[in-house]
């Protein structure tokens, strides 16, 4: 397992009451989803099943944390129209919902005015922000993550996430475009 997935996990499976995910990028380069995501491309039909090897442990992992209580919400903020690889996350997102996770969506164009973190993150429990570094074409940077506790930093991002939050239609209602 990545380092950076082992250290994410411990994050995760620490969480006492909430974890939040935004996502700020039209497409992503990371290796463990190229397989799924040329298959997607060929046929137009993704991996939905949350049992398969490929979503079985991020849905063992979310349901977890659901059940101690954890509410896992992300966010994604995204271009229209949207990129190939948009279309892939929004037709695997039926998944994390199953999981557990609440999942929205946003246009660009309705985050103009909102002040933005310059990188995807996620907040743990509101102490703790772990930023996701990315290469410009959507790989993991190196380091690839980055955690932070300073409380200024970490309401100025929970701060943010509310926002796009507040904005963002439910994944049930949007329609991609």
């Amino acid at each position: 397992m990545p380092q950076n997935e082992l250290r994410f996990n411990d994050l995760l499976e620490a969480a006492q009451h909430s974890a939040v995910h935004l996502e700020m990028r039209d497409a992503y380069g990371v290796g463990d989803e190229a397989e799924d995501f040329t298959q997607w491309l060929e046929t137009s039909r993704r991996d939905s099943d949350p049992g398969s090897a490929y979503w079985a442990p991020w849905v063992d992992l979310i349901s977890r944390a659901k059940s101690r209580g954890v509410v896992v919400r992300r966010a994604r903020i995204i271009s229209e129209p949207v990129t190939d690889y948009i279309r892939y996350e929004h037709a695997g997102t039926s998944v994390n919902v199953h999981a557990g996770e609440e999942v929205r969506w946003l246009p660009r164009r309705q985050a103009v005015d909102l002040l933005l973190p310059g990188c995807d993150l996620w907040i743990f429990d509101g102490a703790q922000v772990l930023f996701n570094h990315f290469t410009g074409d959507g790989g993991w940077a190196s380091p690839p993550l980055e955690l932070r506790t300073e409380p200024s930093l970490v309401k100025q991002c929970a701060d943010a996430f509310e926002a796009v939050w507040d904005r963002a239609t439910p994944h049930g209602q949007y329609e991609i475009r």
